[in-house]
């Protein structure tokens, strides 16, 4: 049999127990919170009166937080492009109603409610020129997604378990800041999203848990590829009207680190929090090609750490035209 036929077997055999899987890492619709729960209620009599509330409290929120914060609502906003990318996976057949399509559909349903709170909450805040960020969204859904996974699944779930980690983090400081600046609303709206991809990051790590116990070889070579080529954001490609592809994205990512967002060392701090999960030190059952890859991916940390922080550049002056 060969590898992409092992893959899609597997793929088959772990996606028969996927509705376990959907029920401990996903909530009920009916009873999950929804982007309303965290909004002016526009039917109230104090709608108004609120909407002035939560502008007053933007009004302190600084550039480079507006700028990362609105590079993280495009990102989560170009939604269309992850679940696409997700259903065309080797072992995942979007036309079944049941098993890892399923999966996509329910977790996606998840996601989408990010993007839809973000955006009405930064619209309502007067400090975004939405016509701009709206330009930038289309592009990155239209550019396209490349990030070195191809359709295996066992780099894709590579993938997914590190971006989930990361967003959570850019989440849940995103929240810490808004709060110092005294905008309380959008600190709980950004901790809520944090604790979506918290759970979901757990689901993704356990995907590959499970991969490694049927296919072990297989998946630590998944592993080390990825993180040879390193793991790309999703929004690598952001531009801004009339910009190349990826022209935004040094400086989105920038700010970021600036701020303390999302860093080199949280990068380093993911990757080794996830060769701890996997137990990548004790795994067994290996052939040779991929012995050596766990042992590439036991070193890696400790180079990462010395690496991490060194030869930052100074910011390079640079004009965000969502922010008014």
């Amino acid at each position: 049999m060969n590898q992409q036929n092992k893959r899609i077997e597997v793929m088959d055999f772990l996606g028969q127990k996927i509705e376990d899987i959907i029920g401990e890492y996903l909530k009920d619709i009916d009873t999950n919170w929804q982007p309303a729960d965290l909004l002016p209620d526009s039917s109230s009599e104090n709608f108004y009166d609120e909407i002035r509330e939560l502008k007053e409290s933007c009004k302190e929120l600084p550039y480079d937080y507006l700028a990362v914060l609105v590079g993280d609502i495009i990102t989560e906003e170009a939604l269309p492009t992850y679940q696409s990318w997700l259903t065309d996976v080797e072992g995942i057949d979007k036309m079944r109603p049941q098993g890892w399509s399923k999966w996509i559909r329910m977790w996606t349903a998840e996601e989408n409610r990010h993007g839809d709170l973000l955006n009405k909450f930064i619209y309502l805040s007067g400090r975004v020129n939405m016509k701009q960020m709206e330009i930038s969204t289309q592009h990155l859904i239209a550019d396209g997604f490349d990030i070195g996974t191809g359709r295996n699944p066992y780099k894709n779930f590579v993938y997914t378990s590190f971006q989930e980690l990361a967003t959570n983090i850019s989440h849940r400081r995103t929240a810490t800041i808004a709060k110092t600046h005294g905008c309380i609303q959008l600190s709980k709206i950004c901790g809520i999203i944090a604790a979506d991809e918290a759970r979901h990051a757990k689901a993704y790590k356990n995907f590959v848990t499970r991969i490694f116990e049927i296919d072990p070889s297989e998946m630590m070579l998944a592993f080390e590829d990825m993180m040879r080529k390193k793991i790309v954001m999703p929004a690598h490609f952001l531009r801004q009207s009339g910009e190349k592809i990826g022209q935004t994205f040094d400086h989105f990512s920038d700010a970021a680190q600036r701020l303390g967002v999302y860093t080199s060392w949280d990068y380093t701090e993911i990757l080794e929090s996830l060769v701890k999960e996997w137990n990548i030190g004790n795994m067994s059952d290996l052939n040779d090609k991929a012995e050596k890859a766990r042992d590439y991916l036991m070193a890696l940390p400790e180079r990462f750490k010395r690496v991490a922080g060194r030869g930052q550049k100074a910011p390079i002056e640079y004009q965000f035209n969502w922010i008014k």
